[in-house]
């Protein structure tokens, strides 16, 4: 079944990379030099699709292009050797990353990520989606990505440490909150940012600097930091929603998400707060199903944050722990139940356009992006068929993490902690500001909240280029 979806990606691929060089030939040189990052030209073709009215425009139509084609290339990518030993004291040797975007609007700014399917592809593709995610956001951060093909799972937590150490001995060089401010991702959590931040302050004798946020709160981070990214996510659902579709929000609504990381965790807290039903976390080995009965619990969620933030436990190990039953090798996509409105969190191409013709067909009304670039292009056109339904990605959709990163390093600067309720009030108003971006957008341009939100982020960065005379 696996080999039969990768085969049927790769061939949609293909085709999809024959359509888009045929609506935007400028973009062929791109597409043949960089064949082999699928993942970074996915990207580049689902931005390209949205921005093709500015490609068309009379007047302007060649800057665009022009400015495109300057941002697909990062200003640098640095790569470097993570030696590490095992508590067996075995050598072992990964590779390590941090692509350096674009510093346009400010020092860049995106997350680490700590695992085995890591390449520079994979990393292209994030920094590529973070410069226009941290654009929406209206604060001066730029966009990057780093990480390694380090796999976390299975490690003890002494292995996990000196990797980060040896990680940082060779990234701190390239760090400085007006340079590069790098966060956490996909195996980087709270635990592992507090370890890198340990080794830069070994290292160079430099405190009290905002070189790394996801910090915990004892050594510089901010409150609401963790919940930032799932609990922004169903803010700006709960404004689409109640925009769009005019009914009370979630209360009620079956929604199913997927991932049992940071992200999924803390949608599933909010959408419990607003009286959502969940039906469904997930990680690569299967889905917890609550669809049964009344949907996950509090004591539930209590369950699924021990094991993950604590245990680090898979989801099969507590199947008796909670009120749902797991379900091995499937997605929440792939289940045959009703579904009002789906909250990705797992990684990216998880939903393909199998998975999203089987939602829409049982009562799908909105999809909102909780990690990055969870949807494929085959199963974007579907969405894209059905004008009643709410499609939100996630360079808007999961912008409260980077946002709360921002406040965070506001913070370093002014020596200075805020209140939870300050943070979690100005991650509320910056998603309603991207929100209010991505109406605005839609309607300038007659397009989808999906192809706003491309629109409004490219051309804030396109007038900085303007401005700063890099065009």
């Amino acid at each position: 079944m696996k080999t039969t979806i990768i085969t049927s990606f790769f061939t949609f691929f293909i085709l999809t990379i024959s359509t888009c060089a045929a609506a935007t030939p400028f973009l062929h040189d791109v597409q043949t030099k960089y064949a082999h990052q699928p993942t970074f030209l996915q990207a580049v073709q689902e931005m390209a699709n949205s921005l093709q009215p500015l490609f068309d425009h009379e007047t302007k139509g060649a800057l665009y292009q022009k400015a495109f084609l300057i941002l697909l290339e990062p200003e640098r990518v640095i790569s470097f050797k993570v030696p590490w030993e095992d508590d067996q004291g075995v050598l072992h040797i990964n590779r390590g990353w941090r692509v350096e975007f674009s510093s346009v609007l400010g020092p860049y700014k995106g997350g680490l990520r700590f695992h085995p399917t890591v390449d520079e592809g994979i990393l292209k593709f994030l920094g590529f989606e973070q410069i226009f995610k941290n654009a929406l956001t209206g604060l001066p951060l730029g966009g990057g990505k780093g990480g390694s093909d380090f796999d976390p799972k299975q490690k003890s937590p002494q292995e996990i440490k000196r990797f980060c150490q040896s990680f940082m001995t060779e990234l701190y060089r390239f760090l400085h909150p007006s340079t590069d401010v790098p966060a956490g991702d996909i195996g980087v959590g709270g635990r592992e940012i507090g370890y890198l931040m340990g080794q830069y302050k070994r290292i160079t004798n430099r405190h009290g600097e905002g070189v790394l946020t996801g910090k915990s709160v004892n050594i510089g981070g901010s409150y609401i930091r963790p919940e930032a990214t799932g609990y922004g996510l169903v803010y700006i659902a709960k404004l689409a929603i109640e925009d769009v579709n005019g009914e009370d929000f979630l209360r009620g609504k079956i929604c199913a998400v997927s991932g049992s990381g940071n992200v999924s965790q803390y949608a599933c807290e909010k959408l419990l707060e607003f009286g959502a039903k969940v039906v469904s976390v997930s990680d690569s080995n299967g889905v917890l199903f609550f669809g049964d009965g009344d949907g996950m619990t509090r004591e539930d969620l209590a369950v699924i944050m021990k094991a993950k933030q604590v245990d680090r436990s898979r989801l099969s190990e507590i199947e008796g722990q909670v009120s749902g039953r797991y379900i091995d090798g499937v997605s929440p996509w792939m289940m045959p139940e009703k579904i009002d409105y789906a909250f990705p969190c797992a990684t990216q191409n998880e939903i393909d356009g199998i998975d999203i013709q089987q939602m829409i067909s049982n009562g799908l009304k909105g999809l909102f992006e909780g990690a990055n670039l969870p949807t494929q292009l085959a199963a974007q056109d579907v969405l894209k068929e059905h004008d009643g339904i709410i499609y939100i990605p996630g360079k808007a959709a999961n912008a409260g993490g980077v946002g709360v990163s921002g406040f965070e390093m506001t913070q370093n600067a002014q020596k200075m902690s805020w209140k939870p309720e300050v943070v979690d009030a100005k991650l509320q108003d910056l998603m309603a500001g991207i929100y209010s971006q991505l109406v605005q957008s839609a309607e300038e341009h007659g397009s989808s909240l999906e192809s706003g939100a491309n629109l409004a982020g490219f051309t804030k960065v396109v007038d900085a280029m303007e401005d700063l005379g890099w065009l």
